[in-house]
């Protein structure tokens, strides 16, 4: 099981899911079984508040124009 940069997934990895190169969702992983990557696995949301340092943070719509410089804005394509 790889994420889409090519990284390992495991189990209770903190994920976010993207979708058209936004993020959908983001929590842990769960339920997934090795052998497949495509429509695998779970997330259970992170639903927790946190005091933020505005400096430690990015807009949302930032991280997405990074995802895409590098390529990362689209599904590859299926096995």
């Amino acid at each position: 099981m790889h994420y889409r940069n090519g990284r390992e997934a495991k189990n209770g990895d903190k994920v976010v899911q993207l979708q058209d190169g936004q993020v959908i969702s983001f929590g842990v992983l769960h339920s997934a079984t090795p052998g497949n990557d495509y429509c695998n696995g779970s997330i259970a949301p992170l639903i927790q508040r946190q005091d933020a340092c505005i400096c430690d943070c990015l807009h949302l719509d930032d991280v997405a124009e990074m995802l895409k410089e590098k390529g990362l804005n689209k599904r590859p394509e299926g096995k």
